[in-house]
């Protein structure tokens, strides 16, 4: 089974605006359609509520691993059916922004790893829904930096 999905999308923006766009969680949520508790902070977890039509109220939770601006941020991100999760515990993912600037602009890579941490019974679902949502959400982060 596939363990990794990557997407790549080229923004006609510098990475700084990029960069803004993934790592202020106000812009985040925008483009994402989540509404985020607070900022992404290395070391720290991130809460929030998808605001995702069909969606709606899911919670939100994410553990930031680096931030090295503005060329690369990743987070983990638990996957699980706790409704109250230890997101530090948890089995997760881990979701992976590259930029790289281009002679137009920026390219995005996003990269999510690591499902065969998820349970067997979930990774072929979890894998299927995310490659479809990264597609989605890489013509989202365009749409919203170079609008």
């Amino acid at each position: 089974m596939e363990n990794r999905i990557e997407k790549t999308v080229e923004v006609n923006a510098p990475a700084e605006d990029v960069w803004h766009a993934l790592t202020d969680h106000n812009a985040f949520g925008e483009w994402f359609r989540v509404r985020l508790d607070g900022p992404f902070v290395v070391g720290e977890v991130t809460t929030g509520e998808i605001t995702y039509p069909g969606h709606e109220g899911v919670k939100w939770t994410s553990v930031t691993e680096r931030m090295e601006a503005p060329r690369l941020f990743w987070f983990r991100w638990p996957h699980s059916q706790d409704p109250d999760p230890d997101p530090l515990r948890e089995p997760a993912t881990r979701v992976e922004f590259h930029l790289q600037p281009t002679a137009t602009g920026t390219r995005l890579t996003i990269i999510e790893s690591g499902f065969d941490n998820l349970p067997e019974d979930q990774r072929a679902a979890a894998l299927r829904s995310n490659d479809e949502g990264w597609e989605i959400q890489a013509r989202n982060i365009k749409t919203y930096v170079e609008g």
